[in-house]
């Protein structure tokens, strides 16, 4: 019989994954809503996290900034988001508590490329959203193997001081699966698509792709573990049942779609982020 917590680790993702992967077809205004939220919800647990209830000015000043980022990278004006998203920054640096503005820095950081990542791979038209999916698909994966090769073979812990449930048995798992399904979301993608973005793929790249990301998003997961350890803390929050936070949630995917945008945005520019990552 499946845990209490397991149980609602379970229905939360019945329900969040199939949303996400709605909003990320949508794409458009609902995309940037989404994300947009997402990364208010973050900053606000990561302030809660470092500095304790309270700070309302530096927190909605914060906020404000990563909501009018979101606003103009769905205007189609990255460089000013981004410019956005550091003036946040700065106003943690005026408004936050001296003794923890690095800490508000370093959170409107978070929260901001949690929200610039997705939004600026989506928006290359042709591959778009087949990142975004491979990017959900070998993420999801990547726990989902973890956790449960991690429980089943046990072994050495992958980093006892920061998360002592991780091993890395479940962290060979991870990324063995996560190489698996970007093939087969690449394979399945190629099928409906015969002469569209996804049937110029190599599947050889997509495969290091996905293990690459892997490797990422489990760092990402013990940064985040990291930084809850700093402040005595088990979750973000409970704002999702069974998963703690918003911010335990998206740990790997941030990494993920941190990594996968700066490679995207290096290679094929903002308006080909996607196709940077993905076109080799």
């Amino acid at each position: 019989m499946l845990s209490h917590n397991l149980l609602l680790r379970v229905l939360s993702a019945a329900v969040l994954g199939p949303l996400a992967l709605f909003i990320a077809w949508l794409g458009d205004w609902p995309f940037a809503c989404f994300w947009g939220a997402a990364a208010v919800a973050v900053l606000w647990e990561w302030t809660r996290l470092v500095a304790g209830p309270g700070h309302r000015l530096a927190l909605s000043s914060c906020a404000s900034a990563i909501a009018f980022a979101a606003l103009v990278a769905w205007r189609g004006r990255p460089l000013a988001a981004i410019m956005l998203v550091g003036l946040g920054a700065l106003a943690a640096a005026v408004f936050a508590p001296r003794e923890r503005y690095l800490w508000f820095a370093a959170g409107i950081g978070y929260a901001g490329t949690l929200l610039l990542g997705p939004m600026l791979l989506r928006a290359d038209t042709q591959y778009g959203l087949f990142a975004i999916v491979l990017l959900f698909a070998i993420v999801w994966t990547t726990d989902v193997f973890a956790y449960f090769a991690g429980r089943a073979i046990g072994g050495p812990k992958l980093a006892p001081s920061i998360s002592p449930k991780k091993t890395w048995a479940g962290a060979l798992a991870g990324a063995l699966g996560a190489m698996l399904i970007a093939l087969l979301v690449a394979r399945f993608a190629a099928s409906l698509l015969s002469s569209g973005p996804a049937a110029s793929l190599d599947q050889g790249t997509i495969a290091i792709i996905g293990l690459l990301l892997s490797v990422l998003a489990q760092l990402g997961d013990l940064l985040e573990s990291w930084v809850k350890r700093q402040f005595g803390a088990k979750d973000a929050s409970a704002l999702i049942p069974g998963h703690g936070g918003v911010m335990d949630r998206l740990d790997g995917f941030w990494a993920a779609a941190l990594a996968g945008c700066v490679v995207g945005v290096l290679r094929g520019g903002f308006d080909n982020a996607a196709r940077g990552l993905l076109v080799w």
